[in-house]
């Protein structure tokens, strides 16, 4: 987790947080959060919720999502509450913690930057063409 105080400016540049692992491809956390934080929901509802995303271009392994789940909860981005089910076992609910929100906050910047230094390269791709 991150080790800067509560309410401070959070440095993403010079910061060894979570939010950092976005910029290494963890496309996938903040899609996790967001569906968490439209809805709660169980890890098979958010594996169906994945499927039907925009922007997901390939499906990842359920696995990994049931994996990435556990690593959440074990970061204190998100809770869960056990849900006794019709018939069978008792299911997590997940919801976001508010370090989850501020994690998705903070992913939401990272990719706000990133779509404007891509915007950026496209710019000079196609001024290098004329």
């Amino acid at each position: 987790m991150c080790n800067h105080t509560k309410g401070s400016k959070h440095p993403q540049d010079e910061c060894n947080c979570k939010s950092q692992e976005l910029k290494i491809g963890g496309f996938l956390i903040p899609c996790l959060l967001l569906l968490i934080k439209n809805q709660p929901s169980h890890g098979y509802a958010l594996i169906e919720k994945i499927r039907e995303l925009p922007f997901i271009e390939t499906m990842p392994d359920p696995g990994v999502i049931y994996r990435y789940l556990r690593n959440l909860e074990e970061d204190g981005l998100v809770k869960f509450m056990l849900h006794q089910g019709k018939g069978g076992p008792a299911r997590k609910i997940y919801s976001l913690t508010p370090e989850g929100e501020d994690y998705l906050k903070a992913a939401v910047e990272v990719i706000k930057k990133r779509k404007q230094s891509l915007q950026s390269f496209i710019d000079v791709y196609e001024n290098n063409l004329k």
